[in-house]
Protein backbone atom coordinates (compact mmCIF):
# COMPACT_ATOMS: atom_id res chain seq x y z
CA UNK A 1 0.00 0.00 0.00
CA UNK A 2 1.01 3.41 -1.05
CA UNK A 3 1.53 6.27 1.33
CA UNK A 4 -1.37 8.01 -0.69
CA UNK A 5 -3.53 4.87 -0.45
CA UNK A 6 -3.11 4.91 3.32
CA UNK A 7 -3.57 8.74 3.47
CA UNK A 8 -6.49 8.46 1.62
CA UNK A 9 -8.18 5.54 3.52
CA UNK A 10 -7.18 7.10 6.62
CA UNK A 11 -8.87 10.34 5.66
CA UNK A 12 -12.14 7.95 4.57
CA UNK A 13 -12.19 6.26 8.26
CA UNK A 14 -11.79 9.39 10.00
CA UNK A 15 -15.88 10.28 9.66
CA UNK A 16 -16.53 6.97 10.56
CA UNK A 17 -14.17 7.26 14.12
CA UNK A 18 -16.08 10.36 14.96
CA UNK A 19 -19.20 8.87 13.88
CA UNK A 20 -18.60 5.50 16.43
CA UNK A 21 -17.11 7.64 19.17
CA UNK A 22 -20.21 10.12 19.14
CA UNK A 23 -22.86 7.25 19.51
CA UNK A 24 -20.80 5.06 22.03
CA UNK A 25 -20.49 8.47 24.24
CA UNK A 26 -24.19 8.89 23.62
CA UNK A 27 -24.96 4.84 24.65
CA UNK A 28 -21.95 4.64 27.61
CA UNK A 29 -23.16 7.87 29.10
CA UNK A 30 -24.11 7.53 32.70
CA UNK A 31 -26.98 9.76 32.85
CA UNK A 32 -28.79 7.11 30.18
CA UNK A 33 -31.43 5.52 31.99
CA UNK A 34 -32.20 9.06 33.93
CA UNK A 35 -36.16 10.49 33.06
CA UNK A 36 -36.67 12.87 30.27
CA UNK A 37 -38.29 14.04 27.02
CA UNK A 38 -38.45 11.05 24.12
CA UNK A 39 -35.75 12.08 21.14
CA UNK A 40 -37.52 14.64 19.05
CA UNK A 41 -35.30 14.89 16.45
CA UNK A 42 -32.25 12.93 15.68
CA UNK A 43 -30.50 15.99 14.52
CA UNK A 44 -31.44 18.52 16.82
CA UNK A 45 -32.40 16.13 19.54
CA UNK A 46 -34.92 18.62 22.05
CA UNK A 47 -34.15 21.79 20.98
CA UNK A 48 -36.78 22.51 18.29
CA UNK A 49 -39.05 22.39 21.55
CA UNK A 50 -36.63 24.37 23.94
CA UNK A 51 -36.36 27.65 20.86
CA UNK A 52 -40.18 27.24 20.77
CA UNK A 53 -40.97 27.68 24.07
CA UNK A 54 -41.17 30.91 25.70
CA UNK A 55 -39.62 31.67 29.32
CA UNK A 56 -38.60 27.87 29.99
CA UNK A 57 -42.04 26.48 29.56
CA UNK A 58 -41.03 23.51 28.61
CA UNK A 59 -38.52 22.88 31.28
CA UNK A 60 -41.25 23.30 33.83
CA UNK A 61 -43.28 20.90 32.15
CA UNK A 62 -40.41 18.18 32.22
CA UNK A 63 -39.64 18.89 35.91
CA UNK A 64 -43.83 18.48 36.53
CA UNK A 65 -43.44 15.00 34.40
CA UNK A 66 -40.12 13.44 35.05
CA UNK A 67 -38.56 15.48 38.07
CA UNK A 68 -36.01 17.75 39.40
CA UNK A 69 -33.16 15.67 37.80
CA UNK A 70 -33.44 14.64 34.18
CA UNK A 71 -31.97 14.29 30.62
CA UNK A 72 -32.95 15.66 27.50
CA UNK A 73 -31.09 15.48 23.97
CA UNK A 74 -28.83 18.63 22.50
CA UNK A 75 -27.59 18.56 18.48
CA UNK A 76 -27.36 14.79 17.47
CA UNK A 77 -29.42 13.23 20.48
CA UNK A 78 -26.40 14.46 22.99
CA UNK A 79 -27.20 14.17 26.52
CA UNK A 80 -27.59 16.77 28.86
CA UNK A 81 -28.07 17.03 32.10
CA UNK A 82 -30.97 19.84 33.66
CA UNK A 83 -31.12 19.91 37.03
CA UNK A 84 -33.48 22.23 39.49
CA UNK A 85 -31.75 19.94 42.77
CA UNK A 86 -30.39 22.83 45.35
CA UNK A 87 -27.52 20.28 46.58
CA UNK A 88 -26.62 19.64 42.70
CA UNK A 89 -26.32 23.13 41.62
CA UNK A 90 -24.32 24.15 44.78
CA UNK A 91 -22.26 21.83 44.23
CA UNK A 92 -21.76 22.46 40.61
CA UNK A 93 -21.33 26.46 41.52
CA UNK A 94 -18.67 25.95 44.21
CA UNK A 95 -16.64 23.65 42.37
CA UNK A 96 -15.81 26.01 39.28
CA UNK A 97 -12.97 24.51 38.31
CA UNK A 98 -14.24 21.29 37.98
CA UNK A 99 -17.73 22.20 36.30
CA UNK A 100 -16.49 25.34 33.58
CA UNK A 101 -18.68 27.20 30.57
CA UNK A 102 -18.40 25.10 27.39
CA UNK A 103 -15.67 25.63 25.61
CA UNK A 104 -17.76 26.45 22.48
CA UNK A 105 -19.85 28.98 24.59
CA UNK A 106 -16.16 30.96 25.21
CA UNK A 107 -15.54 30.73 21.86
CA UNK A 108 -18.46 32.44 20.69
CA UNK A 109 -18.04 35.03 23.34
CA UNK A 110 -14.54 35.47 22.62
CA UNK A 111 -14.72 37.06 19.06
CA UNK A 112 -17.11 39.39 20.50
CA UNK A 113 -15.15 40.15 23.91
CA UNK A 114 -12.01 39.35 23.67
CA UNK A 115 -10.46 37.39 27.10
CA UNK A 116 -12.52 39.28 29.84
CA UNK A 117 -13.21 38.48 33.03
CA UNK A 118 -16.75 36.34 31.28
CA UNK A 119 -14.68 34.11 29.25
CA UNK A 120 -11.63 32.95 31.45
CA UNK A 121 -11.69 30.07 33.64
CA UNK A 122 -9.93 28.52 36.72
CA UNK A 123 -6.81 29.79 37.81
CA UNK A 124 -6.69 32.86 35.31
CA UNK A 125 -10.55 33.76 36.56
CA UNK A 126 -9.33 33.23 39.96
CA UNK A 127 -6.44 36.07 39.26
CA UNK A 128 -8.63 38.29 37.05
CA UNK A 129 -11.06 38.39 39.86
CA UNK A 130 -9.17 39.12 42.63
CA UNK A 131 -7.40 42.11 41.03
CA UNK A 132 -10.67 43.25 39.70
CA UNK A 133 -12.99 42.94 43.31
CA UNK A 134 -11.83 46.35 44.81
CA UNK A 135 -13.22 48.17 41.23
CA UNK A 136 -16.72 46.45 41.97
CA UNK A 137 -16.94 46.54 46.26
CA UNK A 138 -19.56 49.22 47.97
CA UNK A 139 -17.57 52.04 48.32
CA UNK A 140 -16.65 52.12 44.65
CA UNK A 141 -19.95 52.05 43.75
CA UNK A 142 -21.43 54.64 46.12
CA UNK A 143 -18.80 56.99 44.83
CA UNK A 144 -20.19 56.63 41.39
CA UNK A 145 -23.90 56.52 42.31
CA UNK A 146 -24.65 60.23 41.20
CA UNK A 147 -23.15 59.44 37.38
CA UNK A 148 -26.38 56.84 37.75
CA UNK A 149 -28.52 59.32 39.13
CA UNK A 150 -27.14 61.85 36.62
CA UNK A 151 -27.88 59.91 33.12
CA UNK A 152 -31.37 59.01 34.96
CA UNK A 153 -32.27 62.36 35.18
CA UNK A 154 -31.01 63.18 31.60
CA UNK A 155 -32.90 60.25 30.64
CA UNK A 156 -35.83 61.57 32.08
CA UNK A 157 -35.45 65.12 30.42
CA UNK A 158 -35.81 63.42 27.39
CA UNK A 159 -38.43 61.14 27.77
CA UNK A 160 -40.41 65.32 28.75
CA UNK A 161 -38.98 66.47 25.65
CA UNK A 162 -40.59 63.58 23.53
CA UNK A 163 -43.67 63.84 25.44
CA UNK A 164 -43.89 67.22 24.87
CA UNK A 165 -43.35 67.07 21.13
CA UNK A 166 -45.50 64.04 20.34
CA UNK A 167 -48.49 65.31 22.39
CA UNK A 168 -48.65 68.97 21.47
CA UNK A 169 -47.59 70.33 24.26
CA UNK A 170 -50.59 69.10 26.40
CA UNK A 171 -48.89 67.13 29.18
CA UNK A 172 -52.05 64.75 30.21
CA UNK A 173 -51.37 63.16 26.62
CA UNK A 174 -49.72 60.17 26.41
CA UNK A 175 -47.13 59.34 24.00
CA UNK A 176 -45.88 55.81 22.86
CA UNK A 177 -41.68 55.08 23.71
CA UNK A 178 -39.79 52.20 22.85
CA UNK A 179 -38.16 51.94 26.84
CA UNK A 180 -35.74 49.50 25.63
CA UNK A 181 -34.34 51.49 23.05
CA UNK A 182 -33.80 54.57 25.75
CA UNK A 183 -32.93 52.68 28.54
CA UNK A 184 -30.22 51.23 26.35
CA UNK A 185 -28.75 54.51 25.41
CA UNK A 186 -28.37 55.24 28.68
CA UNK A 187 -27.12 52.31 30.18
CA UNK A 188 -24.48 52.44 27.59
CA UNK A 189 -23.43 56.36 28.32
CA UNK A 190 -23.43 55.11 32.37
CA UNK A 191 -20.92 52.50 31.34
CA UNK A 192 -18.69 55.12 29.69
CA UNK A 193 -18.66 57.46 32.25
CA UNK A 194 -18.51 55.07 35.08
CA UNK A 195 -16.76 52.26 33.36
CA UNK A 196 -14.09 54.03 32.04
CA UNK A 197 -14.18 57.78 32.17
CA UNK A 198 -15.86 58.16 28.47
CA UNK A 199 -18.97 60.12 27.78
CA UNK A 200 -20.71 58.49 24.58
CA UNK A 201 -23.57 61.02 24.53
CA UNK A 202 -26.08 58.25 23.63
CA UNK A 203 -29.23 60.34 25.12
CA UNK A 204 -28.13 63.32 23.52
CA UNK A 205 -25.35 62.83 20.53
CA UNK A 206 -23.32 65.85 20.02
CA UNK A 207 -24.82 66.89 16.56
CA UNK A 208 -27.16 64.05 16.00
CA UNK A 209 -24.15 61.62 15.31
CA UNK A 210 -22.42 58.97 17.58
CA UNK A 211 -19.12 59.20 18.65
CA UNK A 212 -16.42 56.85 17.65
CA UNK A 213 -16.67 54.42 20.39
CA UNK A 214 -19.98 54.36 20.20
CA UNK A 215 -20.04 53.33 16.68
CA UNK A 216 -17.77 50.79 17.35
CA UNK A 217 -19.40 49.10 20.05
CA UNK A 218 -22.33 48.82 18.50
CA UNK A 219 -21.23 47.64 15.21
CA UNK A 220 -19.84 44.58 17.22
CA UNK A 221 -22.90 44.01 19.24
CA UNK A 222 -25.05 44.51 16.24
CA UNK A 223 -22.71 42.23 14.04
CA UNK A 224 -22.98 39.37 16.58
CA UNK A 225 -26.98 39.05 17.32
CA UNK A 226 -27.69 39.14 13.29
CA UNK A 227 -25.23 37.34 11.37
CA UNK A 228 -25.99 34.04 9.99
CA UNK A 229 -27.30 31.95 12.71
CA UNK A 230 -25.65 28.42 10.58
CA UNK A 231 -22.21 29.21 10.01
CA UNK A 232 -21.20 30.59 13.40
CA UNK A 233 -22.64 27.29 14.76
CA UNK A 234 -20.81 24.85 12.27
CA UNK A 235 -17.63 26.91 13.17
CA UNK A 236 -18.03 26.37 16.85
CA UNK A 237 -18.86 22.81 16.38
CA UNK A 238 -16.11 21.76 13.80
CA UNK A 239 -12.75 23.10 15.51
CA UNK A 240 -11.24 23.05 12.42
CA UNK A 241 -13.10 25.49 10.70
CA UNK A 242 -12.46 27.88 13.49
CA UNK A 243 -9.23 29.56 11.11
CA UNK A 244 -11.77 30.63 9.34
CA UNK A 245 -13.31 34.06 9.77
CA UNK A 246 -16.28 34.57 10.87
CA UNK A 247 -18.98 36.36 8.61
CA UNK A 248 -19.34 40.16 8.72
CA UNK A 249 -15.19 39.58 10.23
CA UNK A 250 -13.46 42.58 9.12
CA UNK A 251 -15.77 45.24 10.18
CA UNK A 252 -16.20 43.65 13.60
CA UNK A 253 -12.33 43.50 13.23
CA UNK A 254 -11.90 47.32 12.57
CA UNK A 255 -14.76 48.12 15.11
CA UNK A 256 -12.57 45.99 17.78
CA UNK A 257 -9.40 47.68 17.21
CA UNK A 258 -11.39 50.92 17.81
CA UNK A 259 -11.95 49.98 20.50
CA UNK A 260 -8.53 48.59 21.76
CA UNK A 261 -7.39 51.55 20.57
CA UNK A 262 -9.32 54.03 22.71
CA UNK A 263 -9.17 51.72 25.64
CA UNK A 264 -5.08 51.38 25.82
CA UNK A 265 -5.41 55.55 25.08
CA UNK A 266 -7.51 55.14 28.36
CA UNK A 267 -5.48 53.02 30.13
CA UNK A 268 -2.24 54.85 29.89
CA UNK A 269 -4.01 58.25 30.72
CA UNK A 270 -4.31 56.21 34.41
CA UNK A 271 -1.47 54.33 34.47
CA UNK A 272 0.14 58.01 34.05
CA UNK A 273 -1.63 60.15 36.60
CA UNK A 274 -1.00 57.26 38.97
CA UNK A 275 2.59 56.75 38.45
CA UNK A 276 2.89 60.66 39.07
CA UNK A 277 1.21 60.52 42.49
CA UNK A 278 3.53 58.52 45.17
CA UNK A 279 0.62 57.36 47.40
CA UNK A 280 -1.55 56.50 44.49
CA UNK A 281 -4.68 58.32 45.60
CA UNK A 282 -5.12 59.87 42.03
CA UNK A 283 -6.87 57.37 40.66
CA UNK A 284 -10.41 58.10 39.08
CA UNK A 285 -13.55 56.68 40.03
CA UNK A 286 -14.61 54.92 36.78
CA UNK A 287 -13.73 50.91 36.99
CA UNK A 288 -11.16 51.21 34.56
CA UNK A 289 -8.80 53.56 36.64
CA UNK A 290 -9.48 51.35 39.67
CA UNK A 291 -8.33 48.10 37.76
CA UNK A 292 -5.66 50.01 37.04
CA UNK A 293 -4.86 51.01 40.44
CA UNK A 294 -5.61 47.91 41.93
CA UNK A 295 -3.68 46.03 39.38
CA UNK A 296 -0.59 48.59 40.58
CA UNK A 297 -0.87 47.58 44.02
CA UNK A 298 0.15 43.77 43.24
CA UNK A 299 3.37 42.15 42.95
CA UNK A 300 4.79 41.78 39.67
CA UNK A 301 4.48 38.37 39.65
CA UNK A 302 0.01 38.66 40.27
CA UNK A 303 -0.50 41.48 37.85
CA UNK A 304 -2.55 41.37 34.74
CA UNK A 305 -0.53 41.54 31.47
CA UNK A 306 -1.92 45.26 30.29
CA UNK A 307 -3.88 42.78 27.47
CA UNK A 308 -5.80 41.13 30.38
CA UNK A 309 -6.28 44.57 31.49
CA UNK A 310 -7.84 46.37 28.35
CA UNK A 311 -10.15 42.97 28.22
CA UNK A 312 -12.61 44.18 30.55
CA UNK A 313 -13.18 46.80 28.30
CA UNK A 314 -15.95 45.20 25.84
CA UNK A 315 -16.91 43.27 29.18
CA UNK A 316 -17.80 46.09 30.88
CA UNK A 317 -19.41 47.41 28.00
CA UNK A 318 -21.72 44.45 27.20
CA UNK A 319 -21.90 43.27 30.86
CA UNK A 320 -22.51 46.35 32.22
CA UNK A 321 -24.77 47.88 29.23
CA UNK A 322 -27.12 44.52 28.18
CA UNK A 323 -28.17 43.27 31.37
CA UNK A 324 -29.23 46.32 33.47
CA UNK A 325 -31.24 47.98 30.28
CA UNK A 326 -32.63 44.92 29.60
CA UNK A 327 -33.69 44.32 33.72
CA UNK A 328 -35.35 47.59 33.77
CA UNK A 329 -37.07 47.72 30.53
CA UNK A 330 -38.81 44.08 32.25
CA UNK A 331 -39.28 46.02 35.66
CA UNK A 332 -41.15 48.64 33.39
CA UNK A 333 -43.31 45.89 31.50
CA UNK A 334 -44.34 45.06 35.13
CA UNK A 335 -44.95 48.34 36.67
CA UNK A 336 -47.49 48.92 33.19
CA UNK A 337 -49.47 45.71 34.45
CA UNK A 338 -49.64 46.15 37.95
CA UNK A 339 -51.16 49.71 38.45
CA UNK A 340 -51.60 49.33 42.19
CA UNK A 341 -47.53 48.87 42.58
CA UNK A 342 -46.78 51.44 40.43
CA UNK A 343 -48.81 53.74 42.33
CA UNK A 344 -47.32 52.13 45.74
CA UNK A 345 -43.74 52.63 44.62
CA UNK A 346 -44.14 56.23 43.16
CA UNK A 347 -45.88 57.33 46.67
CA UNK A 348 -42.65 56.20 47.66
CA UNK A 349 -40.16 57.55 46.04
CA UNK A 350 -41.56 61.35 46.15
CA UNK A 351 -42.06 61.01 49.87
CA UNK A 352 -37.82 61.45 49.11
CA UNK A 353 -36.87 65.04 49.58
CA UNK A 354 -34.19 64.94 47.34
CA UNK A 355 -33.89 64.51 43.74
CA UNK A 356 -30.54 63.16 43.64
CA UNK A 357 -30.44 60.27 46.30
CA UNK A 358 -26.81 58.89 47.21
CA UNK A 359 -26.50 55.10 47.05
CA UNK A 360 -27.48 54.74 51.00
CA UNK A 361 -30.71 56.65 50.45
CA UNK A 362 -31.84 54.68 47.52
CA UNK A 363 -31.13 51.41 49.64
CA UNK A 364 -32.89 52.28 52.29
CA UNK A 365 -36.31 52.71 50.28
CA UNK A 366 -37.92 49.72 51.45
CA UNK A 367 -40.45 48.93 48.63
CA UNK A 368 -38.49 50.42 45.98
CA UNK A 369 -35.88 47.18 47.08
CA UNK A 370 -38.95 44.92 47.44
CA UNK A 371 -39.93 45.99 43.80
CA UNK A 372 -36.12 45.32 42.13
CA UNK A 373 -36.14 42.27 43.57
CA UNK A 374 -39.35 40.93 42.85
CA UNK A 375 -38.73 42.18 38.68
CA UNK A 376 -35.23 40.59 39.31
CA UNK A 377 -36.73 37.24 40.33
CA UNK A 378 -39.61 37.08 37.93
CA UNK A 379 -37.58 38.32 34.91
CA UNK A 380 -33.80 37.66 35.46
CA UNK A 381 -32.03 39.41 32.49
CA UNK A 382 -30.11 36.01 31.87
CA UNK A 383 -32.46 33.27 31.44
CA UNK A 384 -30.15 30.02 31.87
CA UNK A 385 -26.41 29.43 31.95
CA UNK A 386 -24.40 25.90 31.25
CA UNK A 387 -21.84 24.07 32.50
CA UNK A 388 -19.48 21.32 31.61
CA UNK A 389 -17.63 18.96 33.56
CA UNK A 390 -13.88 19.20 32.71
CA UNK A 391 -12.99 16.00 34.44
CA UNK A 392 -14.98 12.59 35.58
CA UNK A 393 -16.71 13.12 38.85
CA UNK A 394 -20.21 12.53 40.92
CA UNK A 395 -22.58 15.36 41.92
CA UNK A 396 -25.05 14.85 44.83
CA UNK A 397 -28.14 14.73 44.85
CA UNK A 398 -30.80 16.05 47.61
CA UNK A 399 -33.50 14.12 45.70
CA UNK A 400 -32.33 10.57 44.37
CA UNK A 401 -32.92 9.41 41.09
CA UNK A 402 -33.74 5.93 40.12
CA UNK A 403 -32.60 5.31 44.23
CA UNK A 404 -29.41 6.97 43.83
CA UNK A 405 -28.64 10.22 45.64
CA UNK A 406 -25.80 11.14 43.29
CA UNK A 407 -25.09 11.91 39.33
CA UNK A 408 -21.79 10.14 38.03
CA UNK A 409 -20.53 12.74 35.03
CA UNK A 410 -18.07 11.99 32.85
CA UNK A 411 -15.70 14.55 31.65
CA UNK A 412 -17.50 16.70 28.72
CA UNK A 413 -21.28 16.12 30.15
CA UNK A 414 -23.18 19.27 29.42
CA UNK A 415 -24.99 20.64 32.15
CA UNK A 416 -28.15 23.27 32.04
CA UNK A 417 -28.74 25.60 34.88
CA UNK A 418 -32.14 27.35 34.21
CA UNK A 419 -31.91 30.58 36.07
CA UNK A 420 -36.06 30.77 35.28
CA UNK A 421 -37.39 27.75 36.16
CA UNK A 422 -35.31 28.67 39.82
CA UNK A 423 -36.32 31.77 40.15
CA UNK A 424 -40.51 30.68 39.71
CA UNK A 425 -40.13 27.42 41.20
CA UNK A 426 -43.53 26.73 43.07
CA UNK A 427 -41.55 24.23 45.18
CA UNK A 428 -39.45 27.34 46.35
CA UNK A 429 -41.58 30.44 46.10
CA UNK A 430 -45.04 28.78 47.10
CA UNK A 431 -48.22 28.86 44.85
CA UNK A 432 -48.01 32.52 43.85
CA UNK A 433 -44.87 31.82 42.27
CA UNK A 434 -45.28 33.16 39.02
CA UNK A 435 -47.37 36.56 40.30
CA UNK A 436 -45.18 39.78 40.67
CA UNK A 437 -45.71 40.26 44.23
CA UNK A 438 -42.95 42.93 45.78
CA UNK A 439 -44.78 42.26 49.27
CA UNK A 440 -43.30 38.98 49.51
CA UNK A 441 -39.81 40.81 50.34
CA UNK A 442 -41.15 43.14 52.67
CA UNK A 443 -41.51 40.78 55.96
CA UNK A 444 -37.42 40.01 55.11
CA UNK A 445 -38.47 35.61 55.65
CA UNK A 446 -37.18 34.79 51.97
CA UNK A 447 -34.87 31.75 51.93
CA UNK A 448 -35.12 29.35 49.60
CA UNK A 449 -31.88 28.03 50.21
CA UNK A 450 -30.92 28.67 46.55
CA UNK A 451 -26.89 28.84 46.10
CA UNK A 452 -27.16 32.73 44.29
CA UNK A 453 -25.54 35.30 45.86
CA UNK A 454 -27.83 37.70 45.96
CA UNK A 455 -31.36 37.74 47.14
CA UNK A 456 -31.64 33.92 47.68
CA UNK A 457 -31.75 33.57 43.72
CA UNK A 458 -30.57 32.48 40.96
CA UNK A 459 -30.40 35.61 38.62
CA UNK A 460 -26.44 36.91 39.49
CA UNK A 461 -25.74 33.23 39.62
CA UNK A 462 -23.62 32.23 42.89
CA UNK A 463 -19.86 30.94 43.91
CA UNK A 464 -16.88 31.90 42.28
CA UNK A 465 -18.33 32.61 38.93
CA UNK A 466 -21.38 34.69 40.13
CA UNK A 467 -21.88 38.36 38.90
CA UNK A 468 -18.53 40.44 40.08
CA UNK A 469 -20.99 43.64 39.02
CA UNK A 470 -24.49 43.16 40.75
CA UNK A 471 -24.17 45.62 43.03
CA UNK A 472 -23.36 48.08 40.13
CA UNK A 473 -26.23 46.85 38.16
CA UNK A 474 -28.88 47.04 41.56
CA UNK A 475 -27.67 50.87 42.56
CA UNK A 476 -27.91 52.08 38.57
CA UNK A 477 -31.59 49.71 37.99
CA UNK A 478 -32.87 51.70 41.55
CA UNK A 479 -31.74 55.18 40.27
CA UNK A 480 -33.22 54.64 36.84
CA UNK A 481 -36.66 53.62 38.72
CA UNK A 482 -36.51 56.67 40.84
CA UNK A 483 -36.31 59.33 38.53
CA UNK A 484 -38.76 57.58 35.98
CA UNK A 485 -41.02 56.20 37.92
CA UNK A 486 -41.14 59.82 40.05
CA UNK A 487 -41.96 61.36 36.50
CA UNK A 488 -44.43 59.13 34.41
CA UNK A 489 -47.26 56.92 35.10
CA UNK A 490 -46.62 53.66 32.78
CA UNK A 491 -49.45 51.59 30.84
CA UNK A 492 -49.09 49.17 28.41
CA UNK A 493 -49.07 50.19 24.00
CA UNK A 494 -50.21 46.79 23.03
CA UNK A 495 -52.41 44.08 24.34
CA UNK A 496 -50.29 42.27 26.44
CA UNK A 497 -50.86 38.81 24.85
CA UNK A 498 -48.81 40.22 22.11
CA UNK A 499 -45.28 41.09 24.32
CA UNK A 500 -42.95 38.08 23.74
CA UNK A 501 -39.49 37.04 25.12
CA UNK A 502 -36.48 36.28 23.05
CA UNK A 503 -34.26 34.42 24.52
CA UNK A 504 -30.48 34.42 23.54
CA UNK A 505 -27.70 35.31 26.14
CA UNK A 506 -30.26 37.77 27.74
CA UNK A 507 -34.01 37.56 27.05
CA UNK A 508 -35.45 40.61 25.45
CA UNK A 509 -38.86 42.27 24.39
CA UNK A 510 -40.74 42.03 21.47
CA UNK A 511 -43.73 42.31 19.63
CA UNK A 512 -45.00 39.21 18.27
CA UNK A 513 -47.41 41.26 15.79
CA UNK A 514 -44.03 43.28 14.56
CA UNK A 515 -41.29 40.40 15.08
CA UNK A 516 -39.43 41.66 11.69
CA UNK A 517 -38.61 44.51 14.01
CA UNK A 518 -36.99 43.19 16.24
CA UNK A 519 -36.16 43.68 20.11
CA UNK A 520 -39.03 46.33 21.61
CA UNK A 521 -41.47 47.03 24.41
CA UNK A 522 -43.55 50.57 23.55
CA UNK A 523 -45.03 52.10 26.54
CA UNK A 524 -47.54 54.75 26.78
CA UNK A 525 -45.85 57.12 29.20
CA UNK A 526 -47.20 60.42 30.52
CA UNK A 527 -46.24 62.57 32.63
CA UNK A 528 -47.26 62.08 36.14
CA UNK A 529 -50.02 64.31 37.77
CA UNK A 530 -51.13 64.44 41.42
Amino acid sequence: MTFATLAQTCLCLLPVYFIVRHVYRIYTSPIRHFPGPPLSSIIFGNLKEVFASENSVIFEKWNEEYGPTIQYRAFFGVRRLYTVDIKALSHILNNHYDYQKPEEARFMLSEVLGDGILITEAKKHKFQRKVMNPAFGAPQIRQLTDIFVNKSMELRDAWKLEIEAGSNSNANETVRIDVLSWLSKMTLDVIGLAGFNYEFNSINPLDGKPNELSSAFTTIFSQSLTRSKIWPIIRVYVTPLRRLPALQSGIITNARNTMIRIGRHLMDDSKRTLAQDSDKKAAGRDLLSLLVKSNMNEKDAERMSDEDVLAQVPTFLVAGHETTSVATTWALFALAQHLEVQRKLRDELLAVSTSSPTMDELNALPYLDSFVREALRLYAPVPATRRIAVRNGVIPLGEPVGGRDYVEVKSGQNILINILVLNRSKKLWGKDAKDFKPERWLNGSIDTALPGVWGNMMTFLGGAKSCIGYRFSLVEMKALLFALVREFEFELAVPREDIGSEQSVVQRPFIKSQKHKGSQLPLLVRIYNP
